[in-house]
């Protein structure tokens, strides 16, 4: 477990478990900007908000070797999307790390996010007294950058083999949700990486000096 991290007590989740059809294929979290991939610069960011951290990805796990991070696939077949990847951190985590009664995910296609992430989305949860938590910036939610209790774990689970929910918005509608909101200026912090135009926006603002 990380030692020194901003909350030990919460686990991370990195979601890299998509196909990336608008990026061509391939693990669109491995492109290079600039001296590094997205999915490194990531890593570094999230590091020091979590503790145990686990990377959500399906195929070779020998692909993410140099990242010194577990590797979990899917524990929903068929590539049901980022809930798949938010019930495989939880589960992950249960059996790994049981003392561990929450979970944060992140996207692996924005390499803007903020660094006090975490902190501001355990002080919405808080402040509204709600069950869940995500990001927001632009008035626009960010589910998959969520904080999530583990106790849902089960509830998830049959929501996604017994229902075939797989839309995020839809599960979260079912409980209190808090909001941490971010300003967009001089960048928005969830800016993600989808297409190649994306990339090349990315190498422009990090020549500018963002997320540097």
């Amino acid at each position: 477990m990380t030692t020194n991290s901003d909350h030990p007590d919460i686990g991370g989740v990195l979601l890299a478990g998509g196909l990336s059809r608008r990026m061509g294929g391939g693990d669109k979290c491995l492109r290079r900007l600039g001296d590094h991939s997205i999915l490194e610069r990531i890593v570094a960011t999230v590091r020091p908000q979590v503790g145990p951290l686990v990377l959500n990805a399906n195929g070779d796990p020998a692909r993410f070797a140099h990242l010194h991070l577990p590797v979990a696939a899917d524990v929903v077949e068929g590539y049901a999307g980022p809930l798949a990847g938010v019930l495989t951190g939880m589960e992950w985590l249960r059996g790994t790390a049981p003392g561990i009664g929450w979970v944060a995910s992140f996207a692996t296609d924005a390499p803007f996010i903020p660094r006090d992430l975490v902190t501001r989305m355990v002080a919405a949860l808080e402040r509204e007294g709600a069950d869940l938590a995500c990001a927001r910036s632009g008035g626009q939610d960010h589910p998959v950058f969520g904080l999530w209790p583990i106790r849902l774990a089960g509830d998830l689970r049959r929501a996604m083999v017994e229902e075939g929910v797989r839309k995020v918005d839809a599960w979260t509608a079912r409980y209190r949700l808090a909001v941490a909101d971010f300003d967009v200026e001089p960048v928005d912090p969830f800016f993600n990486t989808n297409r190649p135009e994306d990339l090349a926006e990315a190498e422009r603002l990090l020549g500018e000096g963002h997320g540097a």
